[in-house]
């Protein structure tokens, strides 16, 4: 059963969300403080955390901030004001989808289960196009990617991901050289409204290109797309 953590000051909100959640298989915990949920994110083990923008101690973004620098989990924003710019700051944070308030219980709970899905069907998507044998592992000229256990090493060194930008590299490596359209990523990657489609594949790409650094290995071909250009390796 899926962990899900609601940080939000509205007292009024977890109960209600605890409740629907349950319903369709999930456990939804909440806290009120950021410092209350970041100690519950590091004591316990959760699938996905629901961020309010408005909070006391540091708003959402910071809160996102915080919880990038420690952990890949996947994160939902709330935002109450439903501004773009909110929802870009969010995403260039490192959140994987957002929600304006006012919203409906049974909207968050299927982004919620729609990043989870992603989670699980990353390796099925990749698997079977041009892999090293049949194994769930992509190996380039500095760049392995193990598809299993969801781990990506940049000349050796590991490399944290959000499951959006793991999804993004899996989805690029799947058919090395082929260009991708934003539409093509969309398509696959499905989350975000349509106002922010475009806006926010670039903002995803350029968040994987800054983390794979000094690899230069995601190209980008004007009014055409992306594509991984790297040399395929075999693995050690």
């Amino acid at each position: 059963m899926p962990r899900i953590l609601l940080i939000d000051d509205d007292e009024h909100l977890a109960a209600p969300l605890t409740t629907y959640f349950a319903r369709f298989g999930c456990t939804l915990e909440s806290a009120v403080r950021p410092s209350e949920g970041l100690a519950k994110l590091r004591a316990g083990q959760y699938d996905a955390a629901i961020l309010d923008v408005m909070l006391p101690e540091m708003d959402g973004f910071a809160l996102c901030r915080e919880i990038r620098k420690e952990s890949d989990i996947p994160i939902v924003m709330l935002t109450a004001r439903g501004e773009v710019m909110d929802r870009v700051v969010g995403l260039e944070l490192g959140a994987d989808d957002y929600v304006p308030k006012p919203f409906e219980p049974r909207e968050l709970v299927a982004r919620v289960q729609t990043i989870l899905r992603r989670q699980r069907s990353t390796p099925a998507m990749a698997n079977g196009n041009g892999g090293n044998n049949g194994t769930q592992l992509r190996v380039f000229d500095g760049l392995s990617i193990d598809l299993d256990r969801r781990q990506v090493l940049r000349q050796g060194e590991r490399v944290e991901l959000t499951g959006t930008e793991f999804e993004l590299l899996a989805l690029l490596a799947a058919e090395p050289g082929k260009v991708f359209s934003r539409d093509d990523i969309l398509n696959r990657l499905r989350g975000h409204e349509a106002e922010l489609y475009t806006r926010a594949v670039d903002i995803v790409v350029s968040r994987l290109r800054k983390k794979l650094e000094p690899l230069d290995c995601i190209k980008t071909l004007r009014n055409a797309g992306y594509a991984l250009a790297v040399a395929r390796s075999e693995p050690a």
